[in-house]
């Protein structure tokens, strides 16, 4: 198993990417303490999932734009498991679809709060605990192109994700490895809520894929870089797409 005896952190792990990563990275061995605001039914299943497989899981409520969701959060992670060895930033939203004309302020503070803030107070609150292993912060690709109509605030905040990725690999390293992931259009309930239908075809026919991709998928990746598989990986962002976008 390549996470026997760590333990891991995932953020926003009671749907779609989030509980594929933890039921995954669970069946490799780790630990699993999964963070969710609003999918209380998806986080107890995905919590059952893993029990139900041999494996060791707990599912917290938090808000994690604060410091106090943050911190009883980390602290309920030690107290069951002793350590953090695996953080994977995954909680985060667009929140609502508004061009940069309709945009107010509050509305572009609450975007970067969620997937920016969240991600700033979470490192901060695990650095004390985490002694060696790996950060995987999940970006997007609308951090590499700008986004669909309406999401400057969601691929803005992307994009800082990303640069904290490459500044953190530099300030954690040997120990802690921080990298990266930019999903293209994963088949997500974010983008049943935010993506009319038309626009996820078009993507399936464009895309050298022919296929949306599955939180599986990204799932598959995030395991990747929270193992000593990627051990010399440290400071990137990569790409997961389906080939719609090379950088």
């Amino acid at each position: 198993m390549k996470l026997a005896g760590k333990t891991a952190i995932i953020t926003g792990g009671g749907r779609d990417i989030g509980a594929a990563t933890a039921i995954l990275l669970a069946a490799e061995g780790a630990n699993v303490a999964i963070n969710y605001f609003a999918s209380s039914k998806g986080a107890d299943e995905t919590v059952a999932t893993i029990k139900a497989a041999g494996g060791n899981a707990i599912a917290l409520q938090g808000d994690l734009r604060t410091q106090e969701g943050v911190d009883a959060l980390v602290n309920a992670t030690v107290a069951e498991f002793g350590s953090v060895d695996v953080l994977v930033n995954n909680s985060g939203g667009l929140i609502a679809r508004k061009t940069f004309a309709e945009m107010s302020l509050e509305h572009f503070n609450d975007v970067m709060s969620l997937n920016l803030t969240s991600t700033f107070l979470m490192i901060k609150a695990v650095g004390p605990h985490m002694k060696t292993g790996a950060i995987v912060n999940i970006a997007s690709q609308a951090a590499r192109d700008g986004g669909g109509p309406g999401s400057v605030a969601y691929a803005a905040s992307k994009g800082a994700v990303m640069t904290i990725t490459r500044g953190l690999a530099k300030e954690l390293g040997p120990n802690v490895r921080v990298n990266g992931l930019c999903p293209g259009m994963i088949d997500t309930d974010f983008h049943n809520i935010h993506t009319p239908d038309a626009g996820r075809r078009g993507y399936e026919a464009a895309a050298p894929m022919k296929r949306q991709g599955l939180p599986i998928d990204v799932a598959n990746l995030v395991l990747f870089l929270a193992c000593e598989d990627s051990a010399f990986l440290t400071g990137t962002n990569v790409d997961i797409n389906g080939g719609m976008l090379f950088s």
